[in-house]
């Protein structure tokens, strides 16, 4: 394994350069989940949608994405898949870009099906190379996670920009990110390829002395599902909720949003840098924990400050994002592409699940009722994340080499 040690310098701005790469088309990709949330007032607006109706559109994204992420997850436990980041970046984009063609609700309903299924092949694999990239690091995975969340801010701003001014029969314009994101993945790619072979290897090793700890694993995954509802729920709703709490018109609701998905982006380089310092586990439960009275003040406070409590709980639901996954991939070191695709796809995206349920009881009461009981989940998420441990870290017993070293945790999974 010493042979391997010379060539990590020359590696190593390589595989910084595919990060970077690679967190840039993480944020065209991510554009397409915050898109469908944000295209939902468009649609209340041009097509007379109801709450249920238009929520149905934001399950349509998350149910098949949901479903399709852990299979694609697992495929990438099995077999490398690079081909898949440019060709899904297109299919996330493409759905996105036709939704606003057709005033047919199943039409919309299935090419925003299909921007989900994009979205759900993209990020196992996505991660798996981003891991290979960062060489383990917590930071450098919270690097990719950003690129996403930057994705998520950016998207009620685009969609704004092109169907506020041309309504939404301009929705093809939506399709350019897609394109820059497809031609960064292709070139992240090509500068990865040369640590690829090293951390595989690294990796069937890991897959030897490692243990899965599935209860710790399902334990999390269930905190994350808390975290996804009141995330999608509040996706879905806060540009409407936003406009009647304050008064304001499209911009007021644009801007809670915007302000949703930013404090993300500020969460989850946070949540990485606070994990060095005081360890993953104690950051995730005090994340649960204040993000509590967040959500509470996100719902129940009028005015102006109802958006430094949107950032709050933004914060606060992000600052664990990047932990979930490298914790659920240290939890199932033998099935990292299956952790990934939970971490990122089916817990995450599973909250659309409970979007309709919201849309419906906001029709039949009112949005600030329907939105209530999101305050109670990230209590129970934080029940269930204080009965968690650090996973064992079986790298500690391999090769000291650098490149396997750092990623002698996962197997060829994100």
């Amino acid at each position: 394994m010493s042979t391997n040690q010379p060539p990590a310098p020359s590696t190593a701005p390589s595989t910084g350069k595919s990060l970077g790469l690679l967190s840039l088309g993480h944020a065209c990709v991510d554009i397409y989940q915050g898109a469908v949330a944000a295209l939902v007032p468009f649609f209340l607006a041009e097509r007379a949608y109801s709450y249920a109706a238009a929520s149905g559109i934001v399950l349509a994204a998350s149910l098949l994405s949901s479903v399709a992420q852990p299979l694609f997850g697992a495929l990438t436990d099995k077999w490398s898949l690079p081909w898949l980041l440019p060709v899904s970046t297109l299919a996330a984009g493409i759905g996105v870009a036709l939704s606003g063609l057709s005033g047919s609700y199943a039409l919309t309903l299935a090419v925003v099906a299909v921007s989900g299924i994009g979205v759900a092949a993209y990020h196992p694999e996505a991660a798996r190379i981003a891991r290979i990239a960062s060489r383990g690091s917590h930071n450098a995975m919270g690097l990719f996670s950003l690129g996403g969340n930057i994705g998520f801010a950016a998207a009620p701003l685009m969609v704004s920009a092109v169907v506020a001014t041309g309504g939404l029969r301009a929705s093809p314009l939506l399709v350019v990110p897609a394109l820059a994101g497809a031609a960064l993945c292709a070139a992240a790619l090509r500068t990865v390829n040369g640590t690829t072979t090293a951390a595989t290897t690294a990796s069937a090793a890991a897959r030897r002395v490692g243990k899965d700890d599935w209860r710790a694993f399902l334990t999390m995954s269930g905190a994350i599902v808390c975290r996804s509802i009141v995330f999608v729920g509040l996706s879905a709703f806060i540009s409407l909720y936003a406009r009647q709490r304050t008064g304001g018109g499209d911009v007021a609701g644009t801007a809670a949003l915007f302000v949703l998905y930013l404090g993300g982006a500020v969460g989850t380089v946070a949540g990485g840098r606070l994990a060095t310092r005081y360890g993953r586990i104690a950051v995730v439960r005090w994340s649960y924990a204040l993000t509590l009275p967040a959500v509470a003040g996100t719902v129940l406070v009028p005015g102006p400050f109802l958006y430094l409590f949107i950032a709050l709980t933004s914060a606060g639901l992000y600052v664990p994002f990047s932990l979930h996954v490298t914790l659920g991939q240290d939890y199932l070191p033998r099935h990292v592409g299956t952790a990934g695709g939970v971490t990122l796809g089916l817990t995450v995206s599973v909250g659309g699940l409970a979007s309709p349920l919201i849309g419906a009881a906001a029709d039949a009461t009112s949005l600030r009722t329907a939105l209530t009981p999101l305050i109670a989940f990230p209590a129970l998420g934080w029940l269930l994340v204080r009965t968690l441990h650090e996973p064992d870290m079986p790298e500690a017993t391999t090769a000291p080499a650098p490149i396997p070293h750092h990623n002698t945790s996962p197997s060829p999974g994100p």
